[in-house]
Order: structure tokens, then sequence, then C-alpha cells
């Protein structure tokens, strides 16, 4: 019992690790001033290959996936690659704990897609659940306000929804049986060849200090990868997920003290509906 406390508080630690290190990533692009997305997606993507591929050195790791496997890699490539640059769009347009806030919509949206994907039935409290989050979203997009954050929103909500998709094929790729830190390696590699040839075409030169903040972006955004994926490996999804959304909190104080933003009524709304939705589903799920 105590082993199963220790690996818990484990997971625990490393998840809150992670939500600490996406908030700062997310940070880190701001800072970066207005370089293209693109541009700061290739970066990225492009030093989480390099990490990932000295990790698959170091644990003699195959750099191929296997008969049968890259389809669901290249699905979760794909979407990822999307979830990521309209994030990072939504980061540059928002206030980061808003653009935070939507793209952790994924877990509501995963249910959907595993439903799908997966033939996953999920329970009618999670469709609820799946519901009350979406119209909580609606609070951060302000449909019809005429308002100039509803576009980027939009970009935000729709990197939710593509997080989503790619974390469902990455669950059935793991499922039969791809390492994790093999599916790091070929998305962000993926990523990287997408990027590219814009960031070479549309290359934009950056100043030292904002090539530090993309430094740090890419540093950050890895060591969250690496995190999260230590995390799930101490504990069940079920006993940690919820402290996910403390990124939530970490992106609003950093956001205040560096960037002096102050989320709207609205948005605080929005973001207690959602994060209430979330917590009820894990409390549920672990009544059940």
């Amino acid at each position: 019992m105590d082993k199963v406390l220790s690996e818990k508080r484990k997971g625990i630690i490393c998840i809150l690790g992670a939500a600490l290190s996406f908030a700062f990533m997310n940070l880190f692009i701001k800072l970066a001033g207005d370089l293209p997305t693109y541009e700061k997606a290739f970066f990225r993507n492009a030093f989480a290959l390099i990490m990932a591929s000295l990790v698959l050195l170091k644990d003699k790791i195959s750099f191929t996936a296997g008969k049968g496997n890259y389809h669901d890699l290249i699905m979760r490539a794909l979407f990822g690659t999307i979830g990521v640059f309209f994030n990072f769009y939504a980061i540059d347009h928002l206030n980061i704990a808003d653009a935070s806030m939507l793209n952790k919509l994924s877990p509501f949206f995963s249910i959907v897609f595993s439903y799908w994907v997966l033939k996953e039935k999920a329970k009618p409290y999670q469709w609820i659940c799946v519901i009350v989050a979406i119209l909580g979203a609606m609070f951060i997009l302000k449909p019809g306000v005429g308002s100039i954050t509803t576009f980027p929103a939009l970009i935000g909500f729709i990197s939710g929804i593509s997080a989503g998709f790619a974390y469902t094929f990455m669950r059935r790729a793991t499922l039969k049986g791809v390492p994790k830190p093999y599916i790091v390696f070929f998305f962000s590699g993926f990523s990287t060849l997408c990027f590219m040839p814009f960031s070479i075409t549309g290359y934009k030169p950056m100043s030292f200090v904002q090539f530090i903040f993309l430094l740090l972006t890419s540093i950050s955004a890895t060591c969250g990868q690496f995190s999260i994926t230590a995390a799930y490996s101490h504990a069940k999804a079920a006993d940690i997920s919820v402290y996910d959304y403390t990124q939530i909190i970490f992106a609003s104080l950093l956001g205040l003290f560096f960037l002096n933003e102050i989320p709207d009524i609205s948005s605080i709304v929005g973001c207690i509906i959602i994060i209430g939705a979330g917590i009820f589903m894990f409390i549920k799920g672990k009544k059940e």
C-alpha cells in the first residue's frame, strides 16, 4: 500500500512539473515576440526531435515502429502538428491563460474521438461533461461579440480539438506496443519537416534575446513532454489527470506577473466551468 501511495505521489509531482513546464513554454512563446508562428513551432519541435533521438539511442529503442503502426503515428503527428501550430497562434494573440484553457479541452474531445476511433463507449455523465465544457469554452470564445480576440480564440478552440484527436491516436499506438519515446520522436520529426520549408523560405531574422526565448520554449516543452510521460508511468491517469489543470493556474500567475495579463470576467467564468467539468468527471470516475 505504501509503495502504491509513493508511486502516486511521484506521478502527481511529475504531472505538476509538466503543467509548470508547459505554462513556462506558453510564456516564453509570447516573450519571443513577433516571430512567425511556424518559426516558433519549428524551433520547439526541432529541439524535441534531438532530445527524443538521444533517448531512443540511450534506451536502445529501434528507429522503426513496426508494421501496422504507421497509420496511427501519422494521424497522431498530423493532428498534433495542427494542434501545436494553432495553440502557438492563440498564445500570440490571447492571454496565455485563455489559450492554455482552450487547449486543455483536449481530454473532453478525446472522449468523443475515442468512441469513434477506439470504439470505447463513454458513460452518460462523460457526454454531459463534454457538452458542459464546450459551453464553458463559449465564454472564452465570446461568439458574436465582435471582439478582436474572437478569431484567435476560435483557433485556440480548434487546437484543443486537434490535440484531442492526436491523443486518441497516440493512445491507440501505445496500446499496440509502440514505445512512448518513439511516439515523441515520430511526432517531433514529422512536425519539424512540416514547418521546415516555411521556416526556410519565410525566415525572419531574430535578435539574440528572441533566440534565447525560443530556446527556453523548446527546453520547457521537452521537459513537459518527458515529465508527463513519466507521470503516467508512475500512476494511473484516473488518479492524477485532474492535476494537469494546474497549468491554467500557473499560466494565469505567469501572465499576471510577467505580462500584466488579467483575464476578463467572461474568461474566468469559462475557465471555472471547464475545470469544474473536468473535476466532476475525475471524481465520478474515481467512484466507479
